[in-house]
């Protein structure tokens, strides 16, 4: 088994009743167990910052799928919820699920990188990440701990 960080998001509609709403969905699908999910936390729009406030948190799971198989059940959650992919970028949206760490992998695939790419600079993924483990390292980039102080 191994355990990953999911990002959770949303913008648009009843923020909090789809967060939990895709953490059940998540939980329900084979191989993947919602082992703990971070506080709920309210935070601003990053690059589009014409757009609603966000309800953010992170889940982490024990998962026996690959890192590829599991963003394929986030995607597909995500669409079961209502999210649209238009291929606009940091806008409004009624979900986003995003795969931030699998275990201590880095993965650099079409489509697929892990850490997230912008994990070390977001203090709505990074805090939450604290929360449910305060040592936790994001590979190649050091402690989320340091991680969160570089920000301040």
């Amino acid at each position: 088994m191994t355990v990953a960080y999911v990002g959770l998001g949303a913008n648009l509609g009843s923020r909090e009743e789809t967060l939990r709403r895709a953490l059940g969905l998540l939980g329900d699908e084979p191989g993947v167990d919602v082992v703990r999910v971070s506080s709920f936390r309210e935070t601003d729009p990053v690059g589009v910052l014409d757009q609603p406030r966000f309800v953010n948190a992170v889940a982490a799971v024990e998962t026996d799928l690959g890192a590829r198989a599991l963003l394929e059940v986030l995607l597909a959650v995500e669409r079961r919820l209502g999210r649209v992919r238009d291929g606009t970028r940091w806008g409004p949206r009624v979900v986003d699920l995003d795969l931030l760490l699998y275990g201590d992998d880095v993965v650099d695939e079409a489509g697929l990188d892990v850490p997230h790419p912008r994990l070390h600079e977001r203090r709505f993924s990074l805090e939450p990440l604290a929360e449910l483990d305060p040592d936790l390292v994001v590979p190649g980039r050091g402690p989320v701990s340091a991680l969160l102080a570089h920000l301040d």
